[in-house]
């Protein structure tokens, strides 16, 4: 869901996709307004507390929700996400590339 400062958000499609030969293993999500990719741990620790990539931020919203605010020369869009979901799609992430120490 796109965060507007009108009445009403709306649900906007998100891809997203994984690149495990990225230096460090990289997440993109894609929206109709661009994509942008950023380091894995910055979206595993935006989860719990807020978190920030070079075109990034993410932060908890409550229990249950994440906000996603990505920059970009044109301005800023702010998607907020079911944590659930997201999380959900770390574990593949993390199944199909494990994190080495």
């Amino acid at each position: 869901m796109v965060v507007t400062d009108g009445p009403l958000s709306r649900p906007v499609p998100v891809a997203l996709r994984y690149e495990p030969g990225a230096e460090p293993p990289s997440v993109r999500f894609v929206l109709p307004a661009g994509s942008w990719t950023f380091p894995r741990t910055v979206l595993e620790r935006g989860l719990r507390f807020p978190a920030h990539g070079d075109e990034v931020d993410v932060w908890p919203c409550g229990r249950v929700q994440t906000v996603v605010e990505f920059h970009s020369p044109e301005g800023t869009s702010v998607v907020q996400f079911d944590s659930s979901a997201l999380r959900s799609f770390l574990r593949r992430t993390y199944a199909a590339t494990p994190v080495t120490r």
